[in-house]
């Protein structure tokens, strides 16, 4: 025999339910609100500073805009057509390319092995990390007044030191050959200490564990280096190559002030030749196709990096 509930119990139980599923749901409504009167001023500003100057530079890259010229017309795919040909375009990336090349590797090894002898336990800890991450903080035109002083080529230390040795002065920033590469040892002195600082913390986030049943094991400090703490860090490894690589390859500031592309172009990266051409040449529509391009390149090595990664991983 069965049974079934009177329809009083059913209106009794059903407004209360009805009421609690309205309150829930104007109580999501109300944070739904509030998160967008928080987020709001970011978006606005967001919006205002990087959206709209993407868009715009993304139509003006279509455009023969001027700064000697008010008319602007449509020139479709004309500047894109104009870099791929452009002579200068492609010496500017194969600077750009070298540069980052020849900065990253040692970027990287350099700020492990920062990192590593910290790590060992070296006495006076505070002054080896103070001396390592101190020049990161310093403004790019203080770095290049330093290290303009020391590549001088008859008062700077760089020569004076050569001398010493009973070696021939060199052009640092006058010899096409050399000229990089001066800018690359400013680049790694100016900025590894960020990536210590990235190598530090995750050295100080292992497990000791394993490193400890290596050494019982009868491991020695190198075998544990190499065969412990470095794949343990390969993760992070990963994460400094990738910020490096993009790093250097958006270079400006160093060389523009050092020394300005020169000598005949052979430090000219990407983005100082996309400068000359808009705010020199006058012609924004073209540099703005150059930069769009390069920020393709940069987009496309972000991918492929993610994707190695993830292989690995």
């Amino acid at each position: 025999m069965t049974t079934t509930a009177p329809l009083g119990a059913e209106a009794q139980t059903s407004p209360p339910a009805a009421s609690a599923g309205r309150r829930r749901s104007a109580l999501g409504r109300i944070r739904t609100g509030n998160g967008l009167v928080f987020v709001l001023p970011f978006l606005l500003v967001f919006g205002l500073f990087m959206v709209w100057p993407i868009v715009q530079g993304l139509w003006m890259s279509f455009t023969d805009s001027s700064l000697a010229l008010r008319d602007t017309s449509f020139v479709g795919f004309d500047n894109y057509t104009e870099a791929f040909g452009d002579p200068d375009v492609w010496s500017s990336l194969g600077n750009t390319v070298f540069f980052t090349v020849i900065s990253s590797v040692p970027l990287v090894l350099v700020a492990l092995a920062m990192a590593l002898l910290v790590h060992s336990g070296l006495a006076g800890q505070w002054v080896w990390r103070l001396s390592f991450f101190a020049p990161y903080l310093l403004p790019v035109t203080v770095v290049t007044m330093i290290w303009t002083w020391l590549y001088q080529p008859e008062l700077g230390m760089a020569n004076q030191l050569l001398d010493t040795l009973g070696m021939a002065p060199v052009g640092w920033l006058s010899d096409e050959s050399v000229a990089m590469w001066s800018v690359a040892a400013l680049t790694v002195w100016w900025t590894v200490g960020f990536n210590f600082l990235l190598y530090l913390a995750a050295l100080q986030s292992l497990p000791t564990t394993f490193d400890e049943a290596a050494a019982l094991d009868g491991a020695g400090a190198w075998r544990r280096l190499w065969s412990v703490t470095l794949p343990q860090l390969r993760r992070t490894t990963g994460l400094v190559a990738m910020l490096q690589v993009l790093a250097s390859l958006k270079v400006f500031d160093q060389i523009y002030i050092l020394t300005k592309g020169g000598p005949n172009g052979s430090t000219r990266p990407v983005l100082e030749y996309v400068y000359d051409v808009g705010f020199t040449g006058y012609r924004l529509g073209y540099a703005s196709a150059v930069s769009y391009l390069f920020f393709a390149l940069i987009v496309l090595v972000s991918l492929v990096q993610l994707r190695l990664f993830r292989r690995e991983d």
